[in-house]
């Protein structure tokens, strides 16, 4: 048996894990313009058939493997205040969205053309495999972990912990892309976005 037969009998989690590893290599090689089913088949060793049966198109197939190139998140900021936790965050996400990464997100981002769930999926990067069962994380996650932290050391009142709090800022921010056209937003930009709406919000909660 050949090594390219061998490779199209792979089954389940095996097969979908060179799947996943191809179509990532796709992207961080040629981007969401190069990511075609043809080509993610042809280096992972099987067909298109076994792609199709997974993801119903190559845009969920690169939410998936968007998710596993961001799947190794930097630990929390913990800095003691809610202000500094905020400000990192943005900061972080920032400098995520300008940079190679960021540029598949935003290719992906476009190639959704709107579909709820695919943006859903690109929003979470912690979302489970093909599956599409969305799991809680990723900015989200984050986002209501230093609100948490916060509530703990009593510098909001448990009403803040909210997932529509905890979406604001990025929320926000990517409205700057947006009507700025361009992948990165000013710093002083990001501190009004956190002194300006985010905490004050926060502290509204406790009214």
């Amino acid at each position: 048996m050949s090594e390219g037969e061998r490779a199209t009998r792979r089954r389940g989690a095996e097969l979908e894990e060179a799947i996943l590893q191809a179509a990532a290599e796709v992207l961080t090689e040629s981007g969401v313009a190069g990511l075609t089913m043809d080509e993610v088949a042809r280096r992972a060793g099987t067909n298109k058939n076994a792609l199709y049966r997974r993801w119903p198109n190559r845009v969920a197939l690169g939410a998936a493997a968007y998710r596993r190139l961001a799947a190794a998140e930097p630990v929390l900021p913990d800095t003691g205040t809610l202000r500094g936790d905020a400000l990192e965050l943005l900061r972080r996400a920032n400098t995520t969205w300008s940079s190679p990464y960021g540029e598949i997100l935003r290719g992906l981002i476009a190639a959704a053309g709107g579909v709820p769930e695919l943006l859903a999926e690109l929003r979470d990067p912690s979302a489970s495999g093909s599956s599409g069962d969305g799991s809680e994380g990723g900015i989200d996650s984050a986002w209501l972990t230093v609100l948490g932290r916060a509530v703990a050391r009593g510098e909001a009142a448990p009403e803040a912990l909210h997932p529509r709090v905890a979406g604001v800022p990025t929320a926000l921010l990517r409205n700057e892309y947006v009507t700025r056209g361009v992948p990165a937003a000013p710093d002083e930009v990001l501190v009004e976005i956190v002194d300006e709406v985010f905490l004050p919000l926060v502290r509204g909660r406790s009214v």
